[in-house]
């Protein structure tokens, strides 16, 4: 799993995290320490790309939800943009799409705070 984070706009709060490869148990651990690590760092909102993510299994939303609950209590939230049909249907199917609200693009998603 790669992990690459680009901040929003200066002063915003926002950044980017982009995810490339399989959000699964082998790299759920990794993407929720950084997460963290980002709101700790003062981004308090955050946008998880995961256009270049094929596939993402409990454990990965698990890594999400952690990273939004460490937003919130930062005074931020934590965005969804570009998810694959796979995740948007993994989501739909727990329900989570109505807490972690998927975006088409992350320009949106940034639009959207």
């Amino acid at each position: 799993m790669d992990i690459t984070v680009t901040p929003g706009p200066i002063g915003a709060g926002i950044a980017v995290v982009s995810l490339c490869g399989r959000l699964d148990l082998l790299s759920a651990a990794a993407v929720k320490q950084r997460l963290a690590t980002e709101v700790a760092a003062g981004h308090k909102k955050l946008i998880v790309d995961l256009g270049d993510v094929a596939f993402i299994d409990s454990s990965g939303l698990g890594a999400l939800i952690s990273g939004l609950k460490a937003a919130r209590q930062a005074g931020g939230d934590l965005r969804i943009a570009r998810p694959c049909d796979q995740a948007r249907l993994v989501m739909k199917l727990t329900t989570l799409d109505r807490v972690l609200r998927p975006y088409l693009t992350v320009d949106e998603a940034i639009a959207g705070y």
